[in-house]
């Protein structure tokens, strides 16, 4: 059996050479929505003058509302897109563990499912609230049933989305606990990334993200590994 250590030196070794490659597209499928890891406005219309007397009496607050607008916008648009660029990133972290020539491109090699991928996004969600309801606990555990769906998905994309699910849930019977201990391994990293402002996330990410993509190959039987004694 593999143990965290084991997931985290096969992602080292398939970042080795690659780092440049897989912190740019890290950094791009999170800026995109694509790692699961909204909002609304009002507005009110004014002539040009008005616009204009306002920015010459308060610009920064006319500042921080284009700001504001900008960045509702892009989390719009990363929404509607982020499930494809996952399902893309998970097929570029398969690729790198697999040693299958990752690319860039790979983020956005799912497209031609785009509604799929934003109805799993949509779907998990849904479910994990209202498991989260119930109480936190089950919550957490749901996240982690779910956790290998868009894997599934990404291998196979004429599977429907409760399928993905599905069988997230029967892959993930008995691992769940092995892949907390996964996530809780990076802690030390996390707090590290923390006091050097979010920078350290850059290697985080492609990092953590490969050990998962690792994780999913084991579990599934899809790729087997050597493992620590």
């Amino acid at each position: 059996m593999l143990y965290a250590a084991d997931f985290r030196r096969i992602a080292r070794e398939a970042l080795r050479g690659r780092w440049a490659l897989a912190v740019g597209t890290g950094f791009v499928a999170a800026l995109l929505g694509g790692i699961s890891k909204g909002g609304s406005s009002n507005g009110s219309s004014s002539n040009g003058g008005d616009s204009l007397n306002s920015f010459l009496v308060n610009p920064f607050g006319t500042l921080i509302t284009v700001i504001i607008s900008f960045i509702l916008l892009w989390a719009l648009i990363a929404f509607f897109i982020g499930g494809a660029i996952e399902l893309g990133y998970c097929r570029f972290n398969l690729n790198l563990i697999n040693d299958t020539n990752p690319k860039f491109n790979d983020l956005f090699s799912r497209f031609n499912i785009f509604l799929k991928a934003l109805g799993l996004r949509l779907v998990i969600a849904i479910f994990t609230l209202l498991w989260t309801l119930l109480f936190i606990i089950p919550g957490i555990i749901a996240t982690f049933s779910y956790s290998m769906a868009f894997y599934i998905m990404e291998e196979d994309p004429s599977i429907g989305i409760l399928d993905a699910i599905s069988q997230s849930k029967e892959l993930m019977r008995g691992n769940k606990y092995r892949l907390f201990c996964l996530s809780f391994s990076f802690i030390g990293w996390i707090l590290l990334s923390v006091i050097t402002f979010g920078i350290g996330m850059l290697w985080l990410v492609p990092y953590m993200n490969a050990s998962f993509a690792a994780f999913y190959l084991e579990i599934s039987g899809k790729n087997q590994f050597s493992y620590t004694e």
